[in-house]
Parts: C-alpha cells; structure tokens; sequence
C-alpha cells in the first residue's frame, strides 16, 4: 500500500484481489465474509501505510539509507551514466568496504508500531 500511496494511487490496473472457499468454510456466507474480510484488510494496509508515510521514521532513514544516490557517483550510476567498467574502476580505487548495517530491525520495529 505505501508503493500505491508513493506512486499516487492507481494510474492503470489494480492489485489482485479474491477469496475462495476452502477448509470447512463452505457456504456462500462463508464466501462473503472472506470478500469482506479481505477488503477492510486493504483499508487497514492504506490506514497503516499512510500513517508510516507521514508519521513516521522511515521516510527520513530511507532517505539517509540512499543519499549517496543523491549527488557524485551514485548520481551518475542512477542516471544510467555509469558501465559496469566505471563501476569496476570506483570498486577498485575505493578499495575494502567496511560492511554498514541495513538496519531491517529498526525498519520492521516502525512498521508494526503501525499495523
């Protein structure tokens, strides 16, 4: 929902979207709960992803997660301005890369603070 949200709604198409009957759940009723159920899971998702979307963190740390796509190299690469060749002369003049913590804890904490 927050990729829907993002991208200003829906421009072509939609999401993919049915119930089916199954286990012991057999009757037509059965059928329309789940139809019902399943839509105001959706209308939950859009609360949610909404909610994250202004009112939380994670805006701000995915921006900070990709700044260096901002400006220099990583401007260049994301423009389609870079080979493989350039990538491969930058990997190698910059040498050793100290490993940098995606922080996937920190992102899944916030989003369950929301659902």
């Amino acid at each position: 929902m927050m990729v829907i949200i993002k991208a200003g709604g829906f421009t072509h198409g939609g999401v993919n979207f049915d119930a089916k009957i199954r286990r012991n759940s057999t009757d037509i009723e059965d059928l329309f709960i789940a139809h019902v159920s399943g839509m105001d899971a959706f209308a939950r998702a859009a609360i949610a992803a909404e909610k994250i979307l202004t009112k939380s963190e994670i805006p701000g740390l995915v921006k900070a997660r990709y700044e260096s796509f901002d400006s220099g190299n990583g401007k260049a690469y994301e423009d389609g301005k870079l080979t493989l060749a350039d990538l491969h002369k930058i990997a190698h003049e910059q040498g050793e890369v100290t490993p940098k913590s995606g922080k996937q804890e920190l992102y899944e904490s916030i989003l369950l603070r929301h659902i």
